[in-house]
């Protein structure tokens, strides 16, 4: 599976910014694909997943209420809509995919910077 995400920039505290990650060289209907993000000096940290089949969301505490996993069937892609955003929100953004058996994620997108300016 190959990943590719985009949507990352610059945004004052209280804005929205919406990244996608176009995935290709699979079907995904049993997979189950994932946001990640790592700050600068942090660990990775899990924020989103979403069941390809089924569409079952997940999220991370931090971000419960201001962030909405959806996926485009047709076009193989996921998004994470990120309203409401903080300062310390600001990371790197990675997009990733297991299979659906699988505990751990075996594919990663290149990242997208995301700064959420105070």
């Amino acid at each position: 599976v190959q990943l590719q995400a985009s949507g990352g920039g610059l945004v004052q505290a209280g804005g929205c910014l919406r990244l996608s990650c176009a995935a290709s060289g699979r079907t995904l209907s049993n997979y189950v694909m994932g946001w990640f993000r790592q700050a600068l000096g942090k660990e990775r940290e899990f924020v989103s997943s979403i069941v390809w089949s089924g569409a079952s969301t997940y999220y991370a505490d931090s971000v419960k209420g201001r962030f909405t996993m959806s996926k485009d069937n047709a076009g193989n892609t996921v998004y994470l809509q990120m309203n409401n955003l903080k300062p310390e929100d600001t990371a790197v953004y990675y997009c990733a995919a297991r299979y659906r058996h699988m505990s751990s994620y075996e594919y990663w997108g290149q990242g997208t910077q995301v700064t959420v300016s105070s």
